[in-house]
């Protein structure tokens, strides 16, 4: 995606739902300090689906906690739908939390009330809105609850549903105040593989049906099967993404009520942040197979070969001569 910089502020605030510049957490424990994330760069435009994906300890839980203004920042910039996070006080902070972002966690208790039945539980986050003056929050839990295929259970009980119908209350419920951003920490970790997948169908169907932005953050790589763009998170820096073939980089997201096409064939990307560097995948640093941490750059024929340091240094002058008679000759 283009940068921010690029676009006037009306545009950045119409088009980018999430932008992150620069973004530092650090957590300190006692004399130790940890860096969570180390200078991330992101942009997710309005109206997305997208993944978020890394191992243990990448900095992706802590990215979607800043997003979701449950953590703050040490550093960098972090503006969510046109809200410099940043700057926020407290009370603010509050109604933002309330208002313009919704959560989906893995874990059911913290997402729902056992002694309250379905509808009970996606109206509670309506009473905390508008002091609670919505006359229809019970008509409007029955709408979410349609949405997410669960309609029938909206007198039912926690303990009488299953894990996959509590996650899609838990989905309702975090739609109630029709966020503009929808944020789910690992939503599909305790579910099985058929389950996971309807509820990966019920984001897209929430987008579709109210545009809003949906970001889903896991450590299952099959996600990318059911979303149009996924960022991976290393060592606390943005890596690479994957973006499907059919989707223009350029572009930011889409319009409200604009379904997303259905992911297609996937290209990977390395990303470079604001200072041109970029993460090589261990994968390909192992096939190196450096006794360091140098490597040698050239540009070749319009692309940037990556090689061990002592690369080329077999090469007899010789060989060059040789080359070079033989380009004379032709």
């Amino acid at each position: 995606m283009s940068d921010m910089s690029e676009l006037t502020e009306a545009q950045a605030t119409e088009r980018v739902a999430v932008q992150c510049e620069n973004l530092v957490k650090i957590y300190r424990k006692r004399d130790i300090e940890v860096l969570a994330l180390q200078g991330l760069d992101l942009t997710i435009g309005r109206g997305e689906v997208m993944a978020i994906i890394g191992n243990s300890g990448s900095g992706k839980s802590t990215l979607l906690n800043m997003i979701g203004g449950l953590d703050r920042p040490s550093a960098g910039k972090l503006y969510v739908c046109g809200k410099n996070l940043f700057k926020l006080n407290e009370r603010e902070l509050v109604n933002y939390k309330l208002s313009t972002v919704g959560f989906v966690w893995q874990n059911n208790a913290r997402n729902l009330f056992p002694y309250l039945t379905a509808a009970e539980n996606v109206m509670v986050p309506m009473q905390f809105l508008n002091g609670g003056k919505n006359r229809n929050k019970r008509r409007k839990a029955q709408e979410l609850l349609e949405l997410v295929g669960i309609g029938k259970k909206a007198d039912g009980r926690l303990s009488e549903l299953s894990g996959g119908e509590a996650q899609r209350v838990a989905i309702a419920i975090a739609i109630a105040n029709s966020p503009e951003l929808l944020l789910a920490d690992e939503p599909t970790g305790s579910v099985d593989a058929n389950t996971s997948a309807y509820l990966l169908d019920v984001f897209r169907e929430i987008n579709r049906a109210y545009g809003t932005t949906v970001v889903i953050v896991t450590h299952d790589r099959q996600i990318a099967k059911k979303v149009n763009r996924v960022v991976l998170i290393r060592d606390g820096k943005t890596s690479s993404e994957m973006i499907a073939a059919h989707i223009n980089l350029d572009s930011y997201g889409f319009a409200h009520g604009e379904e997303q096409p259905a992911p297609a064939e996937q290209e990977e990307f390395t990303v470079l942040d604001r200072a041109g560097r970029m993460q090589i995948p261990p994968e390909y640093l192992s096939q190196l197979k450096l006794g360091g941490n140098r490597v040698k750059l050239r540009f070749e024929d319009g692309n940037l070969i990556v090689s061990p340091p002592d690369s080329g240094k077999e090469e007899p002058d010789g060989g060059k001569e040789e080359n070079a008679g033989k380009e004379s000759e032709n």
